[in-house]
């Protein structure tokens, strides 16, 4: 792998699309300098070849970087990647200039993408069981979700009043860790990307953060 760049077959394909397209019109050289806006214009309205490979070549990189930081997997970061792009390409026109730049687009596509691949993986662990047969603990939710029967469903609002009111008692980061897993069902990994920090400090903020959160409970109780 060089600077970054995935090597899957599926990605060296469609990065081809760049020596297709600079020897059919010399249109890279040409689309080089357009904005990137204008690019997908050129995709949405005559599938522009040469639009698409230097859109490509601009963000392969941050994509693949993007996808792994979540996924913490080359290879499913190299999948990942090749499937944003490949939807770009069949899909642009769900790119809307309004709405935001395309490269905020772009990224959110990417993570949300990625975030989807790593709670299908976590649903697969969960199921099969990891190395030891237990479940992943970084890609499985640390709370459980919503629950359907009405009683219950009355304790656990009673139990997250009283957690956001010792949440309060924390350290910010501490707070905001346990905040996107206790309140957003959010993996250890998922919080890691969403809060730009290594997952072994999100871990460490978890364990402290609840050592601090069960002190502050008991003695509401």
């Amino acid at each position: 792998m060089t600077q970054g760049h995935p090597e899957s077959t599926g990605i060296r394909n469609i990065g081809r699309a760049s020596e297709i397209a600079r020897f059919t019109d010399g249109g890279i050289d040409v689309r080089i300098e357009w904005p990137d806006e204008a690019l997908m214009v050129a995709i949405t309205v005559s599938r522009d070849e040469s639009a698409f490979a230097v859109l490509y070549d601009r963000y392969v990189d941050l994509v693949y970087s993007a996808s792994l930081r979540v996924l913490a997997d080359a290879q499913l970061a190299e999948d990942t990647t090749q499937d944003v792009f490949v939807r770009l390409w069949r899909r642009p026109e769900t790119f809307i200039s309004e709405r935001g730049k395309f490269l905020s687009w772009l990224m959110s596509v990417a993570r949300n993408r990625a975030v989807d691949e790593l709670r299908a993986r976590g649903r697969r662990r969960k199921r099969e069981g990891g190395p030891l047969g237990e479940p992943d603990e970084a890609s499985t939710p640390l709370f459980a979700g919503e629950c359907e029967d009405p009683p219950r469903s009355a304790e656990l609002h009673e139990a997250q009043v009283l957690v956001r009111r010792a949440l309060t008692g924390l350290p910010v980061d501490q707070q905001r860790a346990l905040e996107l897993a206790y309140f957003r069902g959010m993996t250890q990994q998922e919080i890691a990307f969403t809060l730009h920090e290594p997952l072994g400090t999100v871990k460490t903020r978890i364990r402290l953060g609840m050592q601090k959160l069960r002190r502050a409970l008991e003695q509401q109780v």
